[in-house]
């Protein structure tokens, strides 16, 4: 079993200052698991500028320990295949067609989502176990305490291991459209949030409640959901898709075949991605896909975490995404230099924002830039918005 050691650097902060629910939003930051051993040493000093979000991390960590667990057997209504083990999402643009007796087919409306989603709590609660897993894994690399560690092995064992409570490794019925798609490749995008439960349990493999037998079969289960999504029609239509549902995909294909030790298959995503970079970006560094969207401003910093995670990944086996120039000569770079100064207000955004979009979405982002790309301006406007960012906020980048 592969051991990793790591401590924690610009990550904890999204972990710790990112309330609840707001995962399945912003996202949260791939781990670096190169650059993190100084604050797990400045945690273990009882270093000023650490303890305050060492001590919410460990707060919160407490508060998960009475999470869960959930599963996919607790959606009331059936999947069409009759087998609760399936996950099962409802495409959220879509509404019943009032001019249709019954409403089907539905009808899409971007960017207003209908109520009706939440009768299938799969997408729901396979984003929270993945964000409590990560928490807690956290809790327990900066504390040692084996309890945070114990938590966070029971809700991946139920969500994927259990017999009686495991997910299949499909999402055959992923975004369903009523009267139109019992699923579709958009389903995928749900299953992003892996890519953080992941990282988790390259944490737990050096804890005594994770076992090798444990990590064996997780390993299994994620090359049958690995298979599935390179073989299967709504995996290929998600890997084909060409807005940031590509892009997710690719990201979350490098987080399972970097935890798979695939190396030669992560380098194959790896440059599959930048081939997306070049053909999305425009030369400005915006993306034309994503300013279309009525909620212009969230898809283009949710695209932009897309390909921040794969970067992330890709410096995790020592490839450097963010630097790699593209035949154009652009590079990850430029899009950061397009988007920033609207994020930090210096420019007022002129496309379309159905809703309200909210600043803390953009903060993985501007800590990326911080300690990538050299924006000096992007942790004083962090700490400037609330008192909370003042003190959760850690000094390492």
């Amino acid at each position: 079993m592969k051991k990793y050691i790591f401590s924690i650097g610009f990550s904890l902060f999204v972990v710790v200052a990112f309330p609840q629910g707001k995962l399945s939003r912003a996202d949260i930051v791939t781990m670096d698991f190169k650059s993190l051993l100084v604050s797990k040493v400045k945690v273990k000093e009882k270093a000023a500028d650490v303890m305050p979000a060492y001590n919410n991390l460990i707060s919160l960590c407490n508060k998960n320990l009475s999470f869960g667990p959930y599963s996919v057997m607790d959606k009331t209504d059936f999947p069409p295949s009759g087998n609760k083990h399936d996950y099962m999402s409802l495409a959220p643009y879509w509404w019943p067609d009032p001019t249709k007796k019954g409403g089907l087919p539905y009808i899409r409306k971007d960017g207003d989502v209908n109520p009706e989603v939440n009768n299938y709590p799969d997408k729901e609660n396979m984003p929270r176990v993945c964000e409590k897993v990560y928490e807690l894994s956290l809790g327990f690399y900066f504390s040692d305490n084996e309890v945070y560690a114990k938590k966070a092995s029971e809700l991946i064992r139920v969500w994927f291991l259990d017999s009686n409570t495991k997910m299949n490794p499909n999402v055959n019925y992923g975004q369903a459209v009523k009267g139109i798609f019992e699923g579709r490749g958009e389903g995928l995008i749900d299953t992003r949030h892996f890519i953080y439960l992941l990282d988790g349990v390259n944490i737990l493999n050096a804890s005594k409640s994770w076992t090798q037998k444990d990590n064996d079969a997780l390993k299994t289960w994620f090359r049958a959901y690995y298979h599935w999504m390179n073989n299967s029609k709504n995996g290929v239509d998600e890997k084909n898709a060409p807005n940031n549902h590509g892009i997710w995909y690719d990201a979350q294909s490098l987080a399972i075949t970097n935890y798979l030790d695939s190396l030669e298959e992560s380098k194959k995503i790896i440059n599959r991605a930048l081939g997306r970079l070049k053909e999305e970006m425009d030369t400005k560094g915006a993306f034309p896909q994503e300013l279309a969207r009525t909620n212009s401003l969230h898809y283009s910093v949710f695209i932009l975490n897309a390909f921040e995670s794969i970067a992330q990944s890709a410096h995790n086996i020592n490839v450097d995404f963010r630097n790699t120039k593209l035949s154009n000569g652009m590079s990850l770079k430029n899009a950061y230099d397009f988007l920033t100064p609207y994020l930090l207000g210096k420019k007022q955004w002129t496309w379309p924002i159905l809703k309200h979009f909210d600043a803390e979405n953009a903060y993985p982002l501007l800590l990326s830039a911080s300690k990538h790309n050299a924006c000096n301006e992007c942790l004083p406007f962090i700490y400037n918005q609330s008192p909370e960012s003042k003190k959760l906020l850690l000094r390492i980048l």
